[in-house]
């Protein structure tokens, strides 16, 4: 019997449990902290630009030879593209939920690749980005100037210099971005008339600037294999890429037989500016650019967004003067506060079977022993959901509070075993544990398999809703399974060393409350006669008590998951396609 065993080595049960609790308490350092189970399906984003087209050029010159390419690559489901006016597509590709992300961005990029070059040579020149999606945004950041000192141009490209890429390093991020990125770019704004005048196209302007505004490599002075005395080798250096306003103004278009130019400044002004005037942000009034941070799946939200945090603190002292940042939008708020309500609701379920076992058996000894039963199995059931590479999140949370409950019954079932035999037979402490366990051993394992094989079910269904309820499921059937082991090495080991065949009296309370728990038994018992002598009756209201439930059933709403508060408003403005930047924001003023 395994229980004898550990009776006769009660230290050795002791080690068992505190090995347990020690790989539980490291798991919970290593475990993810997430709101939710991840549930999304793995995404692979294309991202192609095509500066000055139209949507619907980029969507039949580049967006449609991608789409073509991509579909039916290994795993996919589906994939949606977005081409906008501001000569950018977007492709996602939607894949098999549980797919290897890493395995399927590989796959994507080996087909874009080949057919990169039936691209626009433009788009070509910017880069087709193929890159791992995230669903899981964790954070906005907000970057303004408390003072107006600078706007949104200047903060978005120091923002693109100095922070990105700082944040882009910290473990756990998937993908840090700039909404709206503006970046600094020279705008040359053509005068169709001059233009016209003068014989000049928009191909001509082009051209010339292209060529002009370009690095070349000029070569050496020197090199071998010269021969002679030269003892050194001069590289030779060109002026390279325009970077001012007045060299790009100085762009000659052609010149004339008498050695007269024209330049782009006769049929054009050139200006410093930004790429696209497509996105604008604010903060608290204040023009802002606007970072969102997003998570890696499996990464601790926690963890990461303290790690945001403490990159800008480190980063805050070199901000030009008067920039400051704050977070507007953070979901590990919630996070936090879910996981801590729940943590709470944990803490008074333990408080409350600690008070329920000592109300009922009155023995402060004895309710030492499912009392710490309990700690044991659920802190095992961590390093469990570690090793089935769970996270701690609301619903494991939940099913650990629903599961005190149930790790708590073992417990008792031995307990009580060994005091009745201790009070009615009058044996010592060890011969009662052993006869009980030899009594209890099988029901406690069968207790178990019951319990297991009602949760466990629920692992293998599919879709969205098979893996979210999975986590919560498995870790209920996991401290099941460790309540059983605790119940059948440590509790009787406790039971040996903590009870005593002693019988005090009672106090006023606890006689009171049996008086109260004796009528209620009798009146129940009384109940249950008279329900077993009208077999009809007790049918009927079975048959009721069904209906109703049915009914019930049809008349509750049902959802996924249920909605809740998370203290944030968004509200989302559509205008009319084509409707301008200022047009839009003059209605998002109001």
């Amino acid at each position: 019997m395994i229980a004898r065993y550990f009776i006769d080595r009660p230290i050795f049960a002791y080690v068992i449990a505190i090995f347990i609790m020690l790989a539980g308490l490291a798991a919970m350092r290593a475990l993810p902290i997430s709101q939710y189970p991840e549930i999304a399906p793995p995404v692979v984003r294309i991202v192609a630009v095509y500066p000055g087209a139209s949507a619907e050029v980029i969507e039949q010159a580049v967006a449609a030879p991608i789409e073509n390419a991509v579909n039916g690559v290994e795993d996919m489901i589906y994939m949606s593209s977005t081409s906008s006016s501001a000569g950018e597509v977007t492709i996602e590709v939607t894949f098999d939920i549980g797919a290897d992300v890493d395995q399927a961005t590989l796959n994507v990029n080996n087909r874009v690749k080949q057919i990169e070059t039936r691209l626009p040579q433009e788009v070509r020149r910017q880069g087709v980005a193929v890159q791992k999606g995230s669903s899981s945004f964790l954070q906005v950041l907000a970057f303004y100037s408390d003072d107006a000192r600078y706007d949104a141009l200047f903060i978005s490209n120091y923002i693109k210099l100095n922070v990105l890429d700082r944040l882009k390093r910290i473990p756990g991020a998937a993908d840090v971005q700039i909404f709206g990125a503006k970046d600094y770019a020279m705008r040359v704004w053509l005068n169709p008339d001059r233009m016209a005048q003068l014989g000049v196209t928009v191909d001509d302007v082009a051209r010339v600037v292209n060529e002009q505004n370009a690095q070349f490599a000029a070569g050496k002075i020197g090199d071998s294999p010269i021969g002679g005395d030269q003892e050194l080798v001069y590289s030779i250096t060109t002026s390279g890429r325009l970077s001012s306003v007045e060299e790009f103004g100085d762009v000659i278009i052609r010149t004339g037989p008498d050695g007269s130019s024209l330049r782009l400044r006769d049929v054009a002004r050139v200006e410093l500016g930004a790429q696209s005037y497509n996105f604008n942000g604010t903060y608290n009034g204040h023009e802002s650019a606007l970072i969102g941070v997003f998570l890696q799946p499996g990464s601790n939200a926690l963890a990461v967004g303290d790690a945001v945090k403490a990159a800008l603190d480190e980063l805050r002292p070199a901000f030009p003067e008067s920039i400051r940042v704050e977070v507007p939008y953070d979901t590990t708020r919630f996070v936090e506060v879910s996981i801590r309500e729940v943590l709470k609701t944990l803490g008074e379920a333990m408080l409350l079977v600690f008070l329920v076992v000592y109300l009922f058996l009155q023995n402060w000894r004895a309710t030492l022993i499912p009392t710490l039963a309990v700690p044991v199995s659920l802190l095992g059931t961590f390093a469990g959901m570690y090793m089935l590479g769970f996270s701690i999140n609301t619903l494991t949370l939940f099913g650990m509070v629903l599961s005190i409950g149930i790790v708590v019954d073992d417990a008792i079932v031995v307990l009580e075993n060994v005091e009745r035999i201790m009070h009615e037979q009058a044996k010592s402490a060890r011969d009662a544990a052993i006869q009980a366990m030899k009594e209890v051993s099988g029901p406690i394992v069968a207790i178990v398999l019951v319990l297991v094989s009602v949760f466990v079910p629920i692992a293998f269904l599919g879709g969205l809703t098979g893996e979210l309820y999975r986590q919560f499921a498995i870790t209920i059937a996991i401290s099941v399974s460790l309540s059983g082991v605790v119940a059948l090495t440590m509790t009787p080991s406790l039971c040996v060393m903590i009870l005593r065949n002693e019988h005090k009296q009672t106090n006023f309370f606890f006689r009171g409350f049996n008086r109260f728990f004796s009528r209620s038994t009798k009146g129940y018992v009384r109940g249950v006669r008279f329900m077993l002598k009208r077999s009809v009756v007790t049918l009927l209201l079975f048959g009721g008590m069904v209906a109703i439930t049915a009914q019930l059933w049809v008349n509750t709403p049902s959802s996924l998951v249920p909605e809740e508060d998370q203290g944030y408003y968004i509200a989302a403005v559509f205008l009319p396609d084509g409707s301008s930047l200022d047009r839009t924001q003059a209605v998002v003023d109001k």
